[in-house]
């Protein structure tokens, strides 16, 4: 099957099939972002063992996606989402920025899950939790 990937992130996942990868596509204690269809926000998924977090791929500070090359989300030692932009530390399951310029609030969660085959699904395309302020 063709990868068709645009700055990292697979084309033409649309709301609808709701399958964004396989959860081995993924590696554990890192993220990988997704564009699901026109006009839905850029998104991205981040594994720990066998659960999966999904945020809308903007940081709340100014609204510049984290990754500054194409599925480089994490902080050096892998414990935090990292927005490249101004370093905000982001907590992997909770979106929440405990250090940087937008401490205290969060990135916008978008429900996703892994099914019993080892997808990795979107419920309801990026319609998520707004972020805290």
């Amino acid at each position: 099957m063709a990868d068709h990937r645009w700055h990292g992130r697979r084309q033409g996942v649309s709301a609808q099939s709701k399958t964004l990868c396989r959860l081995s596509e993924i590696e554990d204690g890192e993220a990988r972002g997704f564009s699901l269809s026109a006009g839905q926000p850029d998104i991205l998924v981040a594994r720990q063992g066998n659960r999966v977090f999904g945020y809308v791929n903007s940081c709340p500070h100014v609204g510049t996606p984290l990754d500054f090359q194409p599925d480089r989300f994490m902080n050096a030692d892998g414990s935090y989402l990292q927005c490249h932009t101004h370093g905000a530390l982001f907590e992997i399951g909770t979106g929440r920025c405990v250090a940087g310029p937008c401490a205290g609030k969060s990135l916008q969660t978008i429900r996703v899950s892994v099914d019993t085959e080892g997808r990795v699904r979107v419920e309801g395309g990026a319609q998520g939790r707004p972020p805290e302020t």
